[in-house]
């Protein structure tokens, strides 16, 4: 595991050993706080922790104040081009600052941003994307090697050394899934930064949850990377769970629960998908609703050559055959069940194992 320095956004740790955390950017008009604050409501209640928003000129600075103050929340500001606009941004309240240091105009404007971060004692996140590098490093290596864009990094983060302000956290990207994952590697390798993880402009649901799973998975399956977005042309919802889910396949955060099922074939002799999205709709009300479900891993299989042996290590799960099924726990048959049974069942053995947080 690479090991980091810490920084804070808002109160949530990022780096240090701290939980790798899920971000999100609203895609609400900024100018709008009540419909970006209702936004950022239902991110938080999907499992989003910190969340971006844009300001992109002066008129949103205003409600980009209000946001913050009444943001669940901490909100970091996303801003291009304009120090000035990126010290009102701080000023308004923001828990965070996203730059990118080659577009700003310079060290003079650069020092601007560092000085009024450091006086509001908030992280600064330094951004490269392959689409804005420095002419130099084109110049130097062609086109957006993993080699240029990691330089590109580690000269924002000297420039901010040389300032006195190391409250740094880094993110590299490109649209291409290896260039991404290359670079951040070649960053890791010799920097203690915290790593912002994403593959930018992924694409749809459909295609950008493929190349995030790819690329972040990859990153933090070597033990990099501190905090991520999957970044979809998508309701930004999907990118909080396809965020979670990533974090759960790689190990870096216990599903709650794992819902495993088999693939179908010629042998299924239930409606298996039918079942499992089911299922999967239930598990994510009951979390919608606040409930904690004390299950690891519930099996879904579709046949008897899948079902309680292959699925042994499952808490709680059913497996179909031709008279119907069986709900079983840890691999023993506890009783057979009809199809029309099976769902019924399993929903309620589920709701038996989970405990609600008392309301305010």
């Amino acid at each position: 595991m690479r090991v980091t320095r810490q920084i804070h956004i808002g109160a949530v740790a990022v780096g240090g050993g701290a939980p790798v955390s899920v971000q999100s950017m609203t895609n609400t008009d900024t100018a709008d706080p009540e419909a970006t604050l209702a936004q950022i409501g239902r991110l938080a209640a999907a499992g989003c922790e910190i969340i971006r928003v844009a300001v992109p000129n002066r008129n949103a600075v205003a409600p980009f104040a209000a946001i913050c103050r009444a943001s669940p929340l901490p909100v970091i500001a996303d801003i291009h081009f304009s120090a000035d606009l990126a010290v009102a941004a701080i000023e308004a309240g923001a828990a965070g600052v996203r730059v990118n240091p080659g577009n700003l105009g310079g060290i003079s404007e650069l020092r601007k941003v560092a000085e009024a971060a450091r006086a509001a004692r908030i992280p600064i996140r330094v951004g490269v994307n392959s689409g804005s590098l420095e002419k130099d490093l084109l110049e130097a290596h062609g086109h957006p090697t993993p080699a240029a864009l990691a330089e590109s990094a580690r000269r924002h983060c000297r420039a901010l050394e040389a300032m006195g302000f190391g409250d740094i956290k880094v993110s590299i990207k490109a649209s291409d899934v290896c260039t991404t994952v290359a670079a951040n590697r070649c960053f890791a390798a010799d920097t203690d930064y915290p790593l912002h993880l994403g593959v930018t402009e992924a694409g749809t649901a459909a295609n950008g949850v493929v190349k995030s799973a790819v690329g972040i998975g990859a990153l933090l399956l070597d033990g990099i990377g501190d905090t991520l977005r999957v970044s979809l042309t998508a309701p930004p919802e999907e990118e909080v769970r396809a965020g979670i889910r990533i974090l759960e396949a790689t190990g870096r955060r216990e599903a709650q629960p794992n819902l495993v099922s088999c693939p179908t074939c010629g042998r299924t002799a239930v409606d298996l998908i039918g079942l499992v999205n089911a299922v999967e709709a239930a598990i994510a009300r009951i979390k919608a609703e606040g409930g904690r479900i004390g299950l690891r891993r519930i099996a879904i299989m579709g046949c008897v050559v899948n079902g309680p042996g292959e699925a042994r290590e499952a808490d709680l799960g059913i497996a179909g055959d031709a008279r119907g099924g069986v709900l079983f726990r840890k691999g023993e048959i506890v009783r057979r069940l009809s199809e029309a049974e099976l769902l019924p069942a399993l929903l309620a053995e589920i709701r038996a194992c989970t405990v609600f947080a008392p309301k305010a």
